[in-house]
């Protein structure tokens, strides 16, 4: 699924046109009900349509002829329209993507293996009948029939169908890379694959019910707003409905004037309840979630992309966001009276169940320096777990040895190894911890070996902070947001790392629950709290987190428990989901005040002209210098919903997010949609006028 511009394919003529069909379906009441501000222009196109129809038989409504009603009850019809036709047109676009995704669903076949399937043949089975737990047999040009976990074989998969990205990845047992996707494609060698979901639960299953929200649930803020909108709608609901009465007073009273219309007091009405914003504001949500889905985040609801434009606390995971992610054994550091050859050998031995680059990274290493990175007949291997934060192997005792007893090798974080050999009774030489703490001031990770109660030596495994990420986080610090670099390294490597990439704080030698505690203690200062993570160790602190953006690559379980998913499975992606969410927020935020600010303007034209009859005096209201009262209505009433179209590419685009403080965006928001939204409808409304006028309409 390629990323398109969203400016190129706003109106095109494929989402157009369901859109404009879209527009008339949405006119019944049950759907106009749901937007109590649209729906008030609603109930004011159908009064002013039956008084078309009755003016027809008499004189008019009020001294107005059918012509001008029948034109204000046309343009007021166009108001509900054009808002309909925004929400319409962003579900549009979400609607399309996924048809997108769902042309990338196929019925596939696949070889299904009998338990246990090590030996075992395979009888050819369709995807659709396949269920949770089956293991199937998929080689080089194979479709991946349904989501599933490596559970044996190494290859390489194509995902361009799913993320865009052409590169092919590398997709292995064990690790938090064994997880695969149906729809995808194996490009070399075979895997064996355990399905891990039932038909229709797959994770393309879960992107189409993701993106097809038409139907989302609003937003607290947006529940918020919705309220403030219904309290102003009812004000100038109740103003509007005196001002008949105080008519008829005041043309009783003066004995001169015409008692105002109940075409005029409907237009007027309408043009002072917020429409502008009334109109968009749906559009404005739905079209947040598509934008996600332009940065190939799929995101779980309209609340989970709001919540992230109100993170105030990041979550970054050093390797992979931070640092490039490849950390590579660089070096063997031997404790005195260690060869270079024993530390390596032990190391490699320590390493082979270590299923994490950076254990795959030392066998290599300890392989370039000569050393086989053979097992050991009898050998019983530990593999590297987030908890133990080691890995190692338990050897039978060497041939024609008096010592029965087996040898144990373990490789792992210096703190974690310096526990493990003194719980055995055995100390680490304080050369060799000096030794680490260099390699820690460097900003390399040390990784201690130990064979017994002793402890061999160091492997220096080395990492670099990427280009350009400590500015980011200076625009983050901007934005009042804190960044917090979490990591398994040490606290020495971890604050080398902070200071080069500029962080406000870090968590080192994290597991699992160090980062779940971390993220309540965040949020109990009542924080909103974001992070990314692709390992079954990250789902407890994702489904905690409030914005929680699992790698597409990731494992299953970090896919469930976050809100969104990440198709790229970039953890820099965090970045650009925060500032979507952000661009949300203030894209309804400018509109909502360009929408109130644009009401003055159509207060003085509309006011003078429906009492000027009565009040002559009122005609020094007539800035505009509008041609006549007829005119001055239905020019007011014409904006009003032209407006609405004008300021659809904005709603569904949103408001380009700076990163600035809250103080500037608040005087740039007023400076551009408060002024603007007074100035504009001056403007606007006075050449509506000169057009009805040189058409001789009015």
């Amino acid at each position: 699924m390629k990323k398109t511009s969203i400016s190129q394919s706003m109106f095109d003529a494929k989402l157009v046109k369901p859109a404009l069909r879209g527009a008339f379906a949405k006119l019944s009441p049950r759907v106009q009900w749901r937007n109590p501000v649209m729906f008030i222009v609603y109930v004011g196109s159908i009064l002013t349509t039956l008084l078309w129809l009755h003016a027809l038989g008499f004189e008019g409504d009020g001294g107005m002829p059918p012509a001008f009603v029948l034109a204000v009850s046309v343009w007021l019809w166009f108001t509900v329209l054009f808002a309909n036709f925004a929400e319409a047109l962003a579900e549009g676009r979400s609607k399309a993507q996924a048809a997108a995704l769902r042309g990338l669903r196929k019925d596939t076949w696949a070889k299904k293996l009998n338990e246990p399937f090590h030996g075992a043949g395979f009888l050819p089975e369709q995807a659709p009948n396949l269920r949770r737990g089956d293991v199937v047999l998929v080689e080089t040009g194979d479709v991946i029939p349904l989501d599933g976990e490596v559970i044996e074989g190494v290859a390489s998969v194509d995902e361009s169908a799913i993320t865009g990205e052409s590169a092919p990845v590398v997709r292995e047992s064990g690790g938090d890379f064994s997880a695969v996707t149906g729809g995808t494609r194996v490009l070399s060698d075979w895997l064996v694959v355990r399905i891990s979901v039932n038909p229709g639960e797959s994770f393309l299953d879960r992107m189409i019910g993701m993106v097809e929200a038409a139907k989302r649930q609003k937003t607290p803020n947006e529940i918020a707003l919705t309220i403030l909108l219904v309290a102003l709608t009812l004000v100038f609901l109740v103003v509007t409905a005196t001002l008949l009465p105080f008519s008829q007073f005041s043309v009783s009273a003066a004995g001169a004037g015409t008692v105002v219309s109940l075409t005029a007091l409907v237009a007027l009405l309408v043009c002072l309840i917020p429409t502008t914003i009334g109109g968009l504001l749906s559009a404005v949500g739905v079209a947040g979630m598509s934008r996600m889905m332009q940065a190939n985040v799929i995101a779980t609801s309209g609340r989970a992309v709001e919540a992230a434009g109100d993170v105030d606390v990041l979550l970054l995971d050093k390797t992979g966001t931070i640092t490039h992610g490849n950390r590579q054994a660089s070096a063997f550091l031997t404790a005195p009276g260690v060869s270079q050859a024993r530390l390596a050998h032990a190391a490699v031995l320590a390493s082979l169940a270590d299923e994490t680059p950076e254990g795959r990274s030392i066998v290599e290493l300890a392989r370039r320096g000569g050393v086989e990175d053979k097992g050991v007949e009898g050998a019983v291997f530990v593999p590297f777990t987030a908890q133990t934060r080691m890995s190692g192997a338990n050897l039978p005792p060497a041939p024609n040895s008096l010592d029965a007893e087996a040898i144990v090798l373990r490789k792992g974080a210096v703190d974690a190894v310096r526990r493990h050999v003194e719980a055995l009774g055995g100390t680490v030489p304080g050369a060799l911890l000096q030794a680490a703490d260099q390699v820690s001031r460097r900003g390399s990770t040390p990784l201690a070996v130990a064979e017994g109660a002793r402890v061999l030596g160091i492997v220096e495994l080395k990492d670099i902070v990427k280009t350009g990420i400590k500015e980011r986080f200076t625009e983050l610090r901007r934005m009042g947001i804190k960044t917090v670099m979490i990591t398994g390294d040490n606290k020495l490597t971890a604050a080398a790392i902070a200071a080069e990439a500029g962080v406000d704080d870090f968590l080192a030698e994290a597991t699992p629950e160090d980062k779940l505690a971390l993220i309540r203690r965040y949020q109990a200062e009542g924080r909103l709290v974001a992070m990314t993570g692709d390992g079954t160790n990250d789902a407890p602190a994702l489904a905690q987190a409030d914005v929680a953006v699992a790698m597409g690559s990731g494992t299953q379980a970090a896919k469930e428990a976050a809100n969104m998913v990440d198709l790229d499975s970039n953890p820099t992606k965090l970045l650009e989901v925060v500032e979507t969410g952000k661009a949300l927020l203030m894209t309804r935020g400018s509109l909502t005040t360009f929408s109130i600010a644009n009401d003055v303007a159509k207060y003085f034209a509309i006011i003078p002209a429906i009492f000027v009859s009565t009040y002559p005096q009122l005609g020094a209201l007539n800035l505009m210098r509008l041609a006549s009262p007829s005119s001055a209505i239905l020019s007011a009433v014409i904006f009003n919903a032209l407006v609405i179209v004008f300021l659809i590419p904005l709603a569904l685009k949103g408001v380009r997010y700076r990163p600035v403080g809250a103080a500037a965006l608040l005087r740039r928001n007023l400076a551009i949609y408060g002024l603007g939204g007074l100035i504009v409808p001056f403007i606007g409304i006075k050449l509506i006028d000169w057009l009805l006028v040189a058409a001789g309409l009015v």
